[in-house]
C-alpha cells in the first residue's frame, strides 16, 4: 500500500513448497473481463495506474486499485527497519495470508517489531467456537509477532467483556511511522489475486480500492491504530478506539470510529452528501442506507448535483444486494444513476463529492457499520486526487450494468415484496 509504483512490484512473492488455494486471475462469465487488475503485467481491467499525489504537507497519496494494493503492502513489509503495525478484519489462513505471515515471522527474527492486530469472527467465522485455530497464527507468536485477537469469539478467551456483536471492520498497516495504506482489502487470496503469490486453483475475484501514504499523514494511521490496540489490551469503553483528524477541513483528514451511541460517521456521511452542489460518484459494497442518508442522496439530486452509484450485482451477502435494490425506484425517480457492478464481487468503499473531497476506506452505508463496527475513513481534498477517483468509477461503469428506470418500474410484485420485507429488515443484516 506504499504510493511508489516500481519495477519491483511487479516481482511475484513466491513461498515454495506451499500450494495455491485459490486463483483469482480466470476471465468472467463468457469468457469476457472482470475488471479486475489480476496480477502483475495484467491488462484485461484497462485502468493505468496513476501517478500520487502530492499534498501540501508533504506527503503523498496513492491510489490503488485491487491486489496491487497488498503486493505494495507486502513490499513495505520487506523494507521495514524497526516497526511494523497491521489491523484487519479478516487475515484469513489461506496461500495469502500465509505469504503476509512468513514476511513478518522473517521480519520479526531480524528483530523488527511486529504488532498484528485481526478480528476474531472476519478471522475465523462461527468455526472459530469449534475449531481449533490455525498453525499460522501459532507461527507467528513464536517468532515475536504479537498478536491481539479483537473480541475472541469464544466468550472464555476474552480479555475484557464479551462483545460478539462489536467487530473490527478496520484494514491498515503502518511501516516505520513513514508509509501506510489503507482501504477496503482484507488479507486474503481473493483480494490479491496474483499480486502477492502465484495460485492455481480458481476462485471469483473481488473488486477493491486502497490508498497509500507517505509523509506525515501517516502518523494519523498510526495514532488510530494505538487507540484500538491499547483498548484491546488495557480494555475500558470501546469509544477509547475513535479517532478523528480534520472531519471539516484540511488537505487530509481521517475517521476511525467506534460503536456508540454518538458515533460520528452517520453525521458525517450525512453532512458531506447535503452540502454536495455538483456531483456524487458512489461506489458501495454493502448498501443498506437508514432514512436519513436516502434522504440526503435525492436532496442532493433535486438540487441538480449529479449523482452515481456503483452498487454490486454479485456480493458475499446476497441480502445486502436485495436491501440495495429497494431504494432504486425512489432514487432514480430523482434522476440518481445506478450501476450494477458485474463479473467480479464489488467491495470496494469510496466516494467523491463536488470533484474535490474523496472518501476511502472500509465503512459501508449500512447499520453494521455505523451502529456496530470499528471502521475507518480517510478524507483527501483534493482535486486531482478526486479526479483520480472519478476516473476509477467511469473504468467500472464499463464492467456495470446500467439499471433502465423503465424497466425497474416494471418489476414483478413479487421482487417488489421482498425488496420491502428485506429494506425493513436491513437494521439486522
Amino acid at each position: 500500500m506504499t504510493p511508489v509504483v516500481t519495477d519491483e512490484l511487479k516481482q511475484d512473492v513466491s513461498l515454495p513448497g506451499k500450494e495455491p488455494d485459490c486463483d483469482p486471475t480466470h476471465q468472467g462469465e463468457a469468457g469476457t473481463s472482470a475488471g479486475v487488475n489480476l496480477g502483475p503485467g495484467s491488462n484485461d481491467d484497462g485502468w493505468i495506474v496513476p501517478p500520487p499525489v502530492t499534498l501540501q504537507d508533504g506527503s503523498t497519496v496513492q491510489l490503488y486499485k485491487d491486489g496491487e494494493a497488498l503486493h505494495a503492502a507486502a513490499d513495505a513489509i520487506r523494507n521495514a527497519r524497526y516497526r511494523i503495525c497491521m489491523e484487519f478484519y479478516i487475515f484469513a489462513d489461506d496461500d495469502t495470508g500465509r505469504a503476509f505471515a512468513e514476511l513478518l515471522i522473517i521480519k520479526a527474527r531480524q528483530g523488527v517489531k511486529v504488532f498484528v492486530m485481526y478480528d476474531s469472527f472476519g478471522s475465523f467465522g462461527l468455526s472459530v467456537l469449534w475449531r481449533e485455530k490455525t498453525q499460522m497464527f501459532k507461527r507467528m507468536a513464536d517468532a515475536g509477532v504479537r498478536l491481539v485477537e479483537f473480541h475472541p469469539f469464544r466468550p472464555w478467551e476474552g480479555r475484557h467483556s464479551w462483545r460478539p456483536l462489536n467487530r473490527d471492520h478496520r484494514k491498515m498497516i503502518v511501516c516505520d511511522d513513514n508509509i501506510a495504506g489503507m482501504g477496503g482489502l482484507n488479507l486474503g487470496s481473493e483480494y490479491a489475486g496474483s499480486w502477492v503469490i502465484k495460485a492455481k486453483t480458481r476462485c471469483e475475484p473481488w473488486r477493491d480500492n486502497a490508498i497509500g501514504l507517505r509523509g506525515p499523514a501517516v502518523r494519523q494511521l498510526l495514532h488510530a491504530f494505538a487507540r484500538s490496540w491499547n483498548y484491546s489490551i488495557h480494555g475500558g469503553r470501546i469509544h477509547r478506539t475513535e479517532y478523528r483528524c480534520n472531519l471539516r477541513d484540511g488537505e487530509f483528514g481521517m475517521l476511525a470510529s467506534a460503536p456508540t451511541l454518538h458515533s460520528p460517521l452517520k453525521p458525517f456521511f450525512c453532512d458531506l452528501l447535503r452540502n454536495a452542489r455538483k456531483n456524487i460518484d458512489m461506489t458501495m459494497a454493502y448498501f443498506a442506507p437508514d432514512d436519513d442518508l436516502v434522504h440526503a442522496l435525492l436532496k442532493a439530486a433535486r438540487r441538480g448535483a449529479k449523482v452515481r452509484l456503483m452498487l454490486p450485482g454479485r456480493s458475499d451477502v446476497n441480502a445486502l444486494i436485495v436491501a440495495a435494490r429497494s431504494f432504486y425506484e425512489c432514487l432514480m425517480d430523482e434522476g440518481v444513476e445506478i450501476y450494477e457492478r458485474q463479473g467480479a464481487v464489488l467491495h470496494a468503499k469510496t466516494m467523491t463529492v463536488d470533484g474535490y473531497t474523496s472518501i476511502i476506506g472500509s465503512a459501508n452505508l449500512d447499520t453494521r457499520s455505523i451502529e456496530f463496527n470499528l471502521e475507518l475513513s480517510t478524507i483527501i481534498r483534493n482535486a486531482t486526487f478526486a479526479g483520480q477517483v472519478s476516473d476509477l468509477f467511469d473504468n467500472d461503469v464499463r464492467y456495470a450494468s446500467r439499471i433502465d428506470p423503465d424497466q425497474w418500474r416494471s418489476r414483478p410484485w413479487r421482487d417488489r415484496a421482498t425488496q420491502w420485507a428485506v429494506s425493513r429488515a436491513r437494521y439486522l443484516l
